[in-house]
């Protein structure tokens, strides 16, 4: 009994890696060359980095992420008119898995390449779009408002959900804007936020710039009815629900998302968030692969 219970429980943390990973096996080569590198990374073990997307509330956040770039249309129509997430909308998860993964554990040598690798991607999205004022205007990846834009959807979803359902973050919420500023000046954010509180002033700085509108509501139709399989579409409902209660109201009235108070759906994804922790384990295999390259770092003479 107690062999079949460890069968399924390998199984079901396998299909989910499979998914977020893009990797039949759940084991994308890029974790394995996260175990060896010439340093501790950007971050490292006790960071607020760490902390933060090293956690399941990371599952939460990445979903409210989506929602929250689907406000800004000059964002949204690179997403729309340049990505496949609408064939391949696990393959783009993966995407984006590998770069946030990658940054975050690696060591700065493979961070900073995976960050080239993004500019590089960013540098080949352009063409116009209608803002929030109704008029048509040319815009590309590498633009500076569209990049803190993202960068502070990113940042400001990954801490919300964690201070909803994660654990202490060392140095608190200004350490982690104050580090992850670091990942966005990679992929080319002029000066991003480097406290909560120059994140929120970032954050309000857009309001004016954010709208709903047919195309944001194609997305959000998307976003709530992702392709994902069978037996993932109840706990991925509660993901769902969790990133809207944690949008501030004029962010929800402008996608049309609905109005679950925060009260009411906090213990509901707490305890999926637990049992999806259980079948897990503690820590993810990046995390595994990072803290054995940092103790190699540590116990080896001539290495740093």
């Amino acid at each position: 009994m107690v062999n079949l219970l460890a069968l399924a429980r390998e199984k079901t943390a396998t299909g989910f890696r499979r998914i977020v990973s893009g990797a039949d096996d759940g084991a994308p080569e890029w974790v394995t060359q996260m175990s060896s590198g010439t340093d501790k990374g950007f971050f490292g073990p006790g960071s607020a980095t760490w902390a933060v997307h090293g956690s399941l509330p990371t599952l939460v956040g990445g979903v409210r992420s989506l929602l929250m770039q689907a406000l800004h249309p000059g964002a949204l129509a690179g997403v729309d008119e340049h990505s496949r997430y609408e064939e391949d909308p696990l393959g783009r998860l993966a995407g984006t898995t590998q770069w946030l993964t990658v940054v975050t554990f690696g060591d700065t040598t493979m961070a900073e390449r995976e960050c080239a690798r993004v500019r590089g991607m960013h540098r080949k999205v352009n063409g116009t779009y209608v803002d929030s004022r109704g008029e048509s205007r040319d815009y590309t990846a590498t633009d500076s408002d569209l990049l803190r834009w993202v960068h502070v959807a990113f940042a400001d979803s990954f801490l919300s959900t964690h201070m909803v359902w994660g654990g202490a973050i060392p140095g608190g919420p200004d350490q982690y804007v104050r580090e992850w500023a670091v990942a966005g000046e990679m992929v080319g954010v002029d000066n991003p936020p480097r406290s909560f509180d120059e994140l929120q002033d970032q954050l309000n700085a857009f309001r004016p710039d954010l709208c709903g509108g047919e195309r944001a509501a194609r997305t959000v139709k998307f976003v709530r009815n992702a392709p994902v399989p069978f037996a993932a579409k109840g706990p991925y409902s509660m993901l769902f629900a969790g990133a809207a209660a944690t949008m501030p109201a004029y962010q929800r009235e402008l996608l049309g998302l609905p109005t679950i108070p925060l009260s009411v759906i906090k213990p509901v994804v707490s305890g999926m968030l637990g049992s999806l922790g259980w079948v897990l384990g503690p820590a993810s295999p990046s995390m595994k692969a990072a803290n054995e390259r940092v103790g190699t770092l540590e116990t080896t003479p001539g290495l740093t």
